[in-house]
């Protein structure tokens, strides 16, 4: 039986990412390999090029762009405004700013630094919507 156990992204500077991710966004880290970074909730940066040589078995583009606007990174707070106050004063590349959604939660989104599409909005998890 297989089972999830991780998601893992990219990135073209772990240190940078992973001060990106700890400091800016708040994730926990749970174990640093240096070129692989464990966070809390399974959520994981590798350095990418060693990680596209360990599968294809060669040396990548070395420029080969990250981020292609084709995957989301999403978070959930229970303080929106103050998430967003923090990560507008970052400086980052703002997607847009707080929004709501036709689903009726609030969001906003932004870029990490290789360009993922970052989201973060008000808790509102699915099991709510049982009830």
């Amino acid at each position: 039986m297989n089972v999830f156990s991780n998601t893992i992204i990219l990135t073209k500077d772990v240190k940078k990412s992973k001060m990106f991710y700890e400091n800016i966004i708040g994730l926990k880290v749970e174990n640093d390999y240096n070129t692989i970074v464990f966070f809390e909730n399974h959520f994981v940066i590798h350095n990418g090029n060693d990680l596209l040589n360990t599968v294809f078995k060669k040396k990548p583009l070395l420029n080969r762009k990250k981020g292609h606007n084709n995957m989301e990174i999403y978070l959930e707070t229970d303080n929106l405004d103050e998430s967003y106050k923090k990560i507008k004063e970052s400086g980052v590349k703002i997607i847009h700013g707080i929004e709501k959604q036709k689903w009726g939660q609030n969001v906003f989104r932004f870029y990490d630094p290789d360009n993922h599409i970052v989201e973060i909005g008000e808790a509102f998890r699915l099991e709510y919507l049982k009830k």
